[in-house]
């Protein structure tokens, strides 16, 4: 397998990882506890998000691959550092926010990580930017769905005080 081949299939396995770390702890809570929040009237289907959700991580990887297969010049390779470290980052907070909110059934908690996570993955974009446009746009359908996550859950918290 060639090198290029390695990263690319590294990067989607280590995107998607953590979609499935994440259904992990949504699976119990979908079909039992979130059924039962009062959701606002844009709420998507709950059909819809594990798709979407696929998408995004699959996105993402490639985002990392391109990155992570740049041969950027040594001015731009402190921002490909940075957009590792903020990659890495942005993952976790990805990962721990199906804990807070699913996991601990906790969407204040939720809330709270998802504003962290869309900061984090701003300046992911922008560091991307610096290395790689095409790296950047990838990220960009993932910036506008956790936007629009942020929104959702935080009406789901007003709703279920």
């Amino acid at each position: 397998m060639s090198k290029n081949i390695f990263i690319f299939v590294i990067s989607i396995i280590v995107c998607e990882s953590v979609g499935i770390i994440g259904s992990f702890f949504t699976f119990s809570s979908v079909t039992n506890w979130f059924p039962t929040l009062v959701k606002p009237w844009f709420s998507p289907p709950s059909w819809l998000f594990g798709p979407v959700w696929i998408i995004m991580y699959f996105l993402m990887g490639l985002s990392l691959y391109i990155i992570w297969n740049s041969k950027a010049e040594l001015s731009k390779q402190k921002y490909r550092k940075q957009f590792f470290i903020l990659f890495g980052i942005q993952l976790i907070l990805n990962a721990l926010w199906s804990f807070l909110f699913f996991g601990l059934k906790n969407p204040t908690y939720g809330l709270i990580d998802i504003l962290f996570l869309d900061i984090v993955v701003a300046m992911t974009i922008i560091y991307a930017y610096r290395v790689s446009k095409y790296a950047a746009i990838l990220l960009a359908p993932y910036m506008v769905w956790i936007t629009f996550a942020t929104l959702l859950n935080f009406e789901i918290v007003l709703l279920n005080k």
